[in-house]
């Protein structure tokens, strides 16, 4: 494989309309801001010292679609790492930016470590733990690397470890105030001020305008939004949304979804991340498809083809159908990577798998194929369409076989005169 999913699914993205706009910031050859794709990032959670894990693991969250994969650099150990994972990960076909993690001690690693800092396409850091009493010293030796070594930045503020001289001294302000804003008003300031201020700061130092992007996470829906919001309008800098802190399973997954889809569908946002956690033994690229779903939902990016299929209700022969709308998706699902490569275009392919007569129909015709079994009660037949037109009748124990024939046959003729138009 020459290269990952994710380089392929960026490139020749959509100019997508209502996007906030700002300058374009290359991490690793993959552009950022502007007009272009919103990009999916993840996060090993490998021992970054154990360079194997870790660069099979990137290799495994950029194949599941990741544009970006963040790494922790938290020791000596890990930095001295750095160049052989990135070394593994291109040796195994995968561009995948690689973005170094930093928290308390990242002045140190990167200048002690210059190549891990070469190695890195971006650096990741926390204004909220550069150092106490050399706060702003150690920040400005993080941006002379990056200005060295031609690489951007994220400054990554976040409620949970937020520059706490600051927080006090914006408590202290309130307190003295004839008309005092509540906690919460004042920690959000606190946020936007220290993202703000550390821009600044690293522009001062000497950094590109169009090397910085910024993110301010909290775990909560509301905060979010209300912290982005303001942050989008106090600056053009491409922003990085993510809940943190999201949670496993079906909260992580919802309450990521529900503030990221208001700050998309409002233009805000350049990166995104969701940041669930695994259960014992779960995949990590789990996150991976939720961001993609969630995106593939606004209506943002295609990365795979959509199944529509109905909840089942009293009317339908509900094993049947289960059965059969799970076998097509994994169908699709498997089918995918080579799709990718022979048609292009085919992420768009839109699919129905319906379980009666009230919907089935219509909502097949409304596809690009579909097919439409028969109710518990009704007549035992299921009529395909393609492009809104009857194309067949199926009957039997195979017909599931026989519609995965008929679905190869369209992608074929559809997407591969594509292929064929781009030679």
């Amino acid at each position: 494989m020459n290269a990952s999913a994710a380089e392929t699914s960026v490139e020749g993205g959509a100019d997508l309309p209502g996007r906030r706009p700002t300058p374009t910031v290359l991490v690793g050859g993959v552009p950022i801001g502007s007009r272009h794709p919103v990009a999916v990032q993840s996060m090993t959670n490998t021992d970054t010292a154990d360079a194997d894990a870790t660069a099979l693991q990137v290799v495994a969250l950029a194949h599941a679609g990741s544009e970006l994969v963040r790494i922790t650099v938290n020791n000596d150990a890990a930095a001295a790492a750095v160049p052989e994972i990135v070394r593994k990960v291109r040796g195994l076909g995968v561009g995948v930016p690689i973005v170094g993690d930093f928290h308390y001690n990242g002045h140190r690693l990167l200048t002690e470590h210059p190549a891990m800092a070469r190695a890195l396409d971006k650096y990741r850091i926390n204004p909220g733990n550069v150092g106490t009493k050399r706060r702003d010293a150690n920040f400005g030796t993080i941006a002379r690397v990056a200005i060295e070594e031609g690489k951007p930045i994220r400054i990554g503020v976040n409620w949970g470890s937020l520059d706490q001289d600051l927080l006090t001294r914006l408590m202290d302000e309130n307190a003295r105030s004839l008309e005092p804003h509540d906690a919460r008003e004042v920690m959000i300031s606190a946020m936007l001020e220290s993202a703000v201020r550390s821009a600044e700061l690293a522009e001062e130092t000497g950094l590109p305008h169009d090397r910085i992007i910024l993110s301010a996470k909290v775990s909560g829906v509301q905060d979010l939004v209300d912290v982005y919001r303001r942050l989008a309008a106090r600056c053009d800098h491409p922003l990085h949304l993510g809940l943190t802190e999201a949670g496993m399973g079906t909260r992580g997954i919802v309450a990521s979804a529900a503030a990221l889809a208001i700050l998309l569908q409002e233009g805000i946002g350049d990166t995104i991340r969701v940041s669930l956690t695994p259960r014992p033994g779960g995949e990590r690229t789990e996150e991976v498809r939720v961001a993609q779903e969630i995106l593939q939902s606004l209506g943002l990016r295609a990365f795979a083809p959509q199944v529509s299929a109905c909840p089942g209700c009293g009317r339908t022969t509900s094993t049947f159908f289960q059965r059969m709308a799970e076998e097509i998706a994994t169908y699709l699902a498997d089918r995918m990577p080579e799709w990718r490569e022979r048609y292009p275009g085919v992420e768009e392919l839109r699919v129905a798998v319906m379980g009666c007569v009230v919907n089935g129909p219509g909502e097949s015709r409304h596809a690009d194929i579909g097919i439409s079994l028969p109710g518990t009660f009704e007549e035992p037949v299921a009529p395909v369409y393609v492009d809104g037109a009857l194309r067949t009748t199926l009957r039997g124990e195979g017909l599931v076989g026989e519609f995965v024939g008929i679905l190869e046959e369209y992608v074929a003729a559809r997407y591969g005169v594509a292929r064929q138009g781009m030679g």
